[in-house]
């Protein structure tokens, strides 16, 4: 039985097919293809196995920039026509629109047209620059600030908002949606008959070396987002899904797609907050960093919170970092809680008002404030730890209502301690990844 099983997500090969001379130009270390999922179970089954064939190897690439696909089964052997082989292709097939390119020459023939026809669709809303590979490999630009668009060394990435109505949109998006199957965990494709979704997409932006500089875009991730009713006359948006292709995941492109979303909620008067659905471990880290990051290079918000205490917008607050890691609380001797707004105990009225003014959903903005404080609070103050022990565990309580209330009162009160030390090691563990 083995012989003839596959493991589908081996088998998968995906590529963002690049042209000729773009592909020339890239640095030795770069590469867009032949790079497999996470996950293949929403296509071939939950054990993600395919049976049948021998040597099995499913070619699927895509114009890197308009993603137009190119499919490809391929096997050394097969066994005889019966109701247990899979159908490879007619099943994958169900997931991408009609039309796909089968003829190999075709297909690159179109990754040559496209290379210089494709535009993103939608409006530019954020853009941000990188050194380019070939000038890292050099040692130049190591620093991603200050950078010039219009220099070789440089490459740029531009963030796209889009919707429905966007001419063209809607079959880009039934090219581009199989992502969210192979990459998130129960990710599902959407509704199209639901008209009020957003999407944000980033693509990389390289500029063809030479005297032309002819610009060349290419698929980098994306985001959808959903809109709520929010009393009176506003939305609460909420992001639903969020995914970076495998050549650029680790290298910070998550975290610029989010602060994208999260300037253009800003933004937007009509959008009263940001929520995420569901998120998963990875994402949640994401975004607490980059929320953070936000309060801190926020001048005034920390101004308040933290009274006549040092406070550096952008840069780091108390002894987390790597010179100063102290494993245990925040700041260190000298600085005093209680001063600010954020106390402990925080001043709910104040920070409410900042929620709103941040668009913040409630239990990230409480959790974000409980990592702030403990950023400050020197260990050595009783009187403020015991404060913020029993700040977190209040909001810990309300949140758990429901099953700590079946317990018994010494049970209770030993999950919430047991519940609040986990916090609190989780939010060391969190604050540690604020440079």
């Amino acid at each position: 039985m083995s012989d003839w099983t596959s493991d589908a997500n081996e088998a998968l090969s995906l590529s963002l097919v690049r042209s000729q001379i773009d592909k020339e130009a890239l640095a030795d270390d770069e590469t867009y293809e032949d790079f497999h999922p996470n996950f293949t179970y929403p296509i071939y089954g939950e054990d993600e196995k395919i049976y049948g064939y021998k040597d099995l190897a499913i070619d699927l690439r895509f114009t890197s920039g308009s993603l137009k696909q190119y499919l490809s089964v391929t096997y050394s052997e097969k066994l005889g026509s019966t109701s247990t082989v899979d159908d490879v292709e007619g099943t994958l097939s169900g997931f991408i629109p009609p039309g796909y390119y089968t003829d190999e020459a075709a297909f690159l023939k179109t990754v040559e047209e496209d290379a210089v026809t494709f535009k993103p669709l939608g409006q530019p809303i954020y853009s941000y620059t990188r050194p380019s590979p070939h000038a890292a490999s050099k040692g130049k630009g190591k620093s991603s600030a200050n950078l010039d668009p219009q220099s070789e060394d440089v490459v740029e990435f531009e963030v796209y908002h889009t919707n429905w109505d966007t001419p063209g949109f809607r079959e880009y998006h039934r090219r581009m949606q199989l992502f969210i199957l192979l990459y998130i965990e129960g990710g599902s494709f959407i509704n199209e008959e639901e008209d009020t979704w957003d999407f944000v997409v980033l693509f990389e932006k390289r500029k063809r070396r030479g005297a032309s500089q002819e610009a060349t875009y290419h698929f980098v991730g994306y985001s959808s987002l959903y809109p709520f009713y929010f009393f009176p006359e506003r939305v609460r948006m909420r992001l639903s899904q969020f995914v970076i292709v495998t050549p650029y995941q680790r290298k910070g492109h998550g975290s610029e797609l989010y602060k994208a979303i999260y300037q253009y909620i800003l933004q937007n008067q009509n959008i009263a907050e940001l929520t995420v659905e569901d998120p998963a471990e990875a994402f949640e880290d994401l975004r607490d960093k980059n929320d953070l990051e936000m309060s801190l290079s926020n001048q005034q918000f920390m101004e308040e919170g933290f009274q006549g205490q040092e406070s550096h917008g952008g840069g780091r607050v108390g002894g987390i970092g790597r010179a100063k890691k102290s494993g245990r609380g925040g700041a260190g001797k000298g600085v005093l809680a209680g001063k600010g707004k954020l106390g402990p105990p925080v001043d709910k009225m104040w920070a409410e008002k900042w929620r709103q003014d941040l668009k913040i959903a409630g239990r990230q903005f409480q959790r974000l404030v409980e990592m702030l404080i403990l950023l400050r609070l020197d260990p050595s103050d009783a009187a403020g730890m015991r404060a913020y022990r029993l700040q977190v565990k209040e909001r810990l309580y309300r949140f758990n209502f429901e099953i700590l209330a079946q317990l018994e009162k010494e049970e209770r009160h030993e999950k919430l301690e047991e519940t609040f030390q986990n916090v609190r090691e989780d939010y060391l563990r969190i604050l540690s990844l604020v440079r």
